[in-house]
């Protein structure tokens, strides 16, 4: 792999990574109600889940996906139906101040909860497996080692996808302190939920191409 192909490769992955989406929406929630060191967990199950995407593709599963019609339709409405439930739980949750929620680190505000949220919101979208599938071969040298390169691609992505993770982590924790009152906290709530609901909504009309 060439330095320039890499430039490339790092160019649209700082873009499709900083697009809004469910991750990164989940993230800037997280942050605003939990503060970012604790948000680390939901990046962390972000992470692992995308790592999982990311060997699925190697594996092939990303290709099965695409030529599957069945599969893909139910890993993608399994999918739209997480986001559709996310949503809703959202709107309907109580404000709490965050100061509460920053410092209740049990039950389904603690860490292997906030794990699980970011886990399950990372897999619920079938196109990203055949997203790295399409992606990577275009970055690659068919004639040198495939190991290395996609490890090198893979070692790209995740610092570029972490690093705006964390980004919209922090926006979310500064503006914590400006929404912590009920009315601003239940917009908040409400914005996100209905994003979420949004975005599963959307999901259903993904097709494979």
């Amino acid at each position: 792999m060439s330095l320039q192909t890499w430039l490339l490769f790092v160019t649209t992955m700082f873009f499709v990574s900083a697009t809004p989406g469910p991750n990164m929406l989940l993230t800037m929630t997280h942050g605003i109600h939990y503060g970012v060191r604790r948000t680390l967990m939901t990046c962390f199950g972000l992470m692992s889940a995308l790592g999982l995407i990311m060997m699925g593709s190697v594996a092939g599963l990303g290709a099965l996906l695409a030529t599957s019609e069945l599969l893909f339709s139910i890993v993608k409405y399994a999918g739209a139906l997480y986001l559709v439930y996310l949503g809703v739980k959202t709107w309907r949750s109580l404000p709490q101040p965050v100061a509460e929620l920053s410092e209740d680190k049990s039950g389904k505000h603690g860490p292997w909860a906030l794990y699980r949220r970011g886990f399950l919101v990372a897999m619920s979208n079938p196109k990203a497996f055949i997203f790295f599938t399409a992606l990577f071969p275009q970055f690659m040298n068919a004639h040198q080692p495939q190991g290395p390169q996609l490890a090198i691609l893979a070692a790209t992505f995740y610092l570029i996808e972490s690093s705006w993770q964390l980004t919209y982590a922090g926006s979310g924790a500064r503006l914590a302190r400006w929404l912590n009152s009920a009315r601003r906290l239940r917009m908040v709530n409400r914005f996100s939920g209905g994003a979420f609901v949004g975005a599963g909504v959307l999901l259903t009309g993904l097709s494979r191409q």
